[in-house]
């Protein structure tokens, strides 16, 4: 009988299929929409084929069915040899399992002839594995307090060999309690979420929904060994009972680096939750991208096996990965050395860029982990990545928009390098070495783009602008001490650092600048963004503005056009004149003053025989004046004075007179006018009298 083949259409991203081969329906999958509306209808739901969900083809009646619908899960597909669909069951009887031959190769149904080697992953092999003997982890381990494990420590000392943490103290790692358990974790996440789980004996990976792995982690009878590695939870509820360790969260460089306003999305792979059963095994392999990773062991425990990243074991590593029995050589039989790490309970381990390992879980084990790219090891980040390409990676397995974030980190670094250049302060050795490789690497990129369609440069960045720039600074600290042009600062005197040291403070402190001011500047453009967005309620300043302006604006085509309508809706706003001011006003008949304004408002104009104050509206209230009487007033004495007056009115004049109406105006408005409401009688007498405007109408 033919074995059932997983074909993965990896740009859905979403699910595998089980098919026969060839697979029958897949053309109709990628025909026009015509093909696609004539498309059959499969399963016993009657729906048409869905690339996202897994499907499985019934071997007596041809037709294909859902798994979640027949109740067959995805890893137990390849366990049978012979389906019947539940019509076929009727009469045909159950399914027909395959008969297991071996217990060390990845297919069981092979026939057990002794020929063939043990596969990676199988029973066997994790037997086999427990009973080696290897250098002893302590050999390249940096045990450390949490408090120690800082960017400033690492920037001075480099980070090339794995930490091991056991005080947890000043790490800023926040975790659930070791009671959380993987029911909190379903909860928490949802347990309708699809995942990915490895068949640790098939070293391969399938999907089911989290609920479903839920309830087989806590069956005590395990026909087969799944292992939980990829569930990525910063965008669950869970993600605020985790916080990173300091150290990761302030070197990473999609927190540093990364826009807000990006048109790729952002990278979320800070924050992962590990769940493996007991002889769950991981085979060599190196973070994607060349990231470093730290991992925290809530409960149970973890077996590392760490093989240091020099050029020849990566040379070893990329032949063994491409080779065709890489399942049946063990690559740690292939270097040097190769050390155990053991990862207890209530330990947090800190991985180094591109060491390879493999991991075994020798017990039920619950751990949190996360990756961080940075600039301690820039060069050997982007050695791992162009050989993922080489191998092929899916993108999948990639870390998200590698190339992208690289042109952020280019853009950022050649601000750094300028200001550490008017610092006078030398960047640190492996900034510049860092700077140089990723100089190579955007180079290589933008010739690449030539032929392939995809690109990730981002919009807002000049590529070969930018590698100019670089190329000029590296080249400037290059020729800066031949040319003799300004001195720059030893690290081992000049900055106050002890030889051999990684960089001096002015660098760390600028680094460190350089880094709040970016967030500051995240900051800002979110406030600036949510003020935008927020409805605006003009002020009374705002309004007073306006008003003035607009009266100039009138003035500069003519005084005299100004109606009573206009005067109505200006001073709508700001007609009162208060009570003090008003009585004043009545008082002082004898008053030589010829005209009296308060608040730019005429009370009293003595200009013309017979005039008499102006009356408050209908004469039922001092406290404000009739707008259409002041407008009246206003207009008719304008007429008058520019027949009758000795002097004409001019334009300069009035335009005076009306700047200090506005100051007065907007110092009433801002709590602060020289006529008060609550001031006394004689006050208010005495400021009328201070406010003789009479020279200037």
């Amino acid at each position: 009988m033919e074995d059932l083949v997983c074909a993965r259409l990896a740009p859905s991203g979403v699910s595998g299929v089980w098919v026969k081969s060839p697979p029958r329906f897949i053309p109709a999958l990628f025909g026009d929409s015509r093909k696609m509306a004539a498309a059959p209808l499969y399963c016993v739901c009657r729906q048409p084929y869905d690339v996202s969900r897994f499907m499985i083809e019934c071997d007596i009646c041809k037709d294909w069915f859902h798994g979640s619908c027949v109740q067959v899960e995805e890893h137990h597909a390849v366990d049978i040899d012979v389906y019947h669909c539940p019509n076929c069951d009727v009469v045909q009887g159950p399914s027909l399992m395959k008969k297991r031959n071996n217990w060390h190769r990845h297919d069981y149904t092979e026939p057990d002839d002794g020929s063939k080697p043990v596969q990676a992953g199988t029973p066997v092999f994790i037997k086999e594995l427990q009973s080696r003997t290897f250098a002893s982890g302590e050999e390249i381990l940096m045990r450390m307090k949490g408090e120690v494990v800082t960017p400033r420590y690492l920037e001075r000392q480099g980070f090339h060999y794995p930490i091991v943490v056991t005080e947890m103290e000043g790490l800023g790692l926040k975790l659930p309690p070791p009671t959380f358990s993987v029911k909190d974790v379903e909860q928490y996440v949802g347990g309708n979420k699809v995942i990915d789980v490895i068949d640790v004996a098939r070293q391969a990976d399938s999907k089911m929904k989290l609920s479903e792995f839920i309830k087989y982690f806590t069956n005590p009878i395990r026909p087969k060994v799944l292992n939980l590695i990829s569930l990525e939870f910063s965008d669950t509820k869970m993600s605020e009972l985790v916080e990173v360790p300091d150290v990761a969260q302030k070197m990473s460089w999609v927190e540093n680096y990364w826009p807000d306003d990006s048109f790729f999305p952002k990278p979320f792979v800070q924050k992962y939750c590990l769940m493996g059963v007991k002889d769950s095994y991981t085979d060599f392999h190196i973070d994607f991208g060349g990231t470093s990773v730290w991992y925290h062991v809530l409960w149970g425990e973890k077996i590392f096996y760490l093989i240091k990243p020099t050029s020849a074991n990566l040379a070893l590593y990329e032949a063994w990965s491409s080779s065709p029995n890489q399942s049946e050589v063990f690559f740690g039989d292939k270097v040097d050395k190769c050390y155990k790490c053991v990862v207890p309970q209530g330990t947090t381990l800190l991985v180094p860029t591109g060491w390879i390992h493999a991991v075994l879980t020798s017990q039920d084990c619950m751990a949190f982990g996360g990756n961080f790219l940075h600039n301690l090891n820039i060069g050997m980040q982007l050695r791992c990545y162009e050989m993922e390409r080489r191998l092929k990676t899916p993108d999948l397995f990639k870390f998200p928009y590698f190339e992208a974030i690289c042109w952020y980190v280019a853009k950022n670094l050649l601000e750094t390098l300028k200001e550490l250049r008017e610092d006078n302060c030398p960047p640190p050795t492996y900034l510049v070495e860092g700077v140089k490789a990723l100089i190579s690497a955007l180079r290589t990129w933008l010739k690449r783009e030539v032929t392939e369609p995809t690109s990730e440069v981002p919009d807002h960045i000049r590529p070969n602008h930018l590698i100019k720039e670089l190329t000029k600074e590296i080249r400037y600290l290059e020729e800066e001490p031949v040319s003799g042009s300004k001195p720059v600062k030893s690290q081992g005197s000049g900055c106050g650092v002890a030889p051999g040291s990684n960089g001096c403070p002015a660098t760390r402190s600028t680094l460190e600048r350089l880094c709040q001011a970016r967030r500051a500047r995240r900051a800002a453009r979110r406030l600036r963004e949510q003020q935008r967005q927020a409805p605006k309620v003009p002020s009374n300043l705002d309004i007073l503005e306006r008003h003035t302006r607009e009266v100039l604006r009138r003035l500069e085509v003519g005084p005299l056009e100004e109606d009573a309508a206009f005067c109505a809706k200006v001073h709508g706003k700001l007609n009162k004149v208060s009570t003090a001011s008003a009585a004043a006003a009545e008082s002082l008949d004898d008053n030589h003053l010829r005209l009296m304004l308060v608040n730019g408002r005429i009370i009293r104009d003595m200009r013309r025989p017979g005039s008499s104050p102006v009356k408050t509206e209908g004469e039922r209230s001092p406290v404000g004046l009739s707008p259409s009487m002041s407008c009246v007033d206003v207009k008719s004495e304008r007429t008058h004075g520019s027949q009758e007056q000795h002097s004409a009115v001019d334009k300069p004049t009035l335009l005076r007179g009306l700047e200090r109406v506005k100051t007065e105006l907007r110092e009433e408005v801002s709590g602060h006018s020289s006529v008060s409401d609550v001031e006394s009688d004689s006050d208010s007498s005495t400021e009328v009298q201070s406010q003789d405007l009479t020279s200037h109408i």
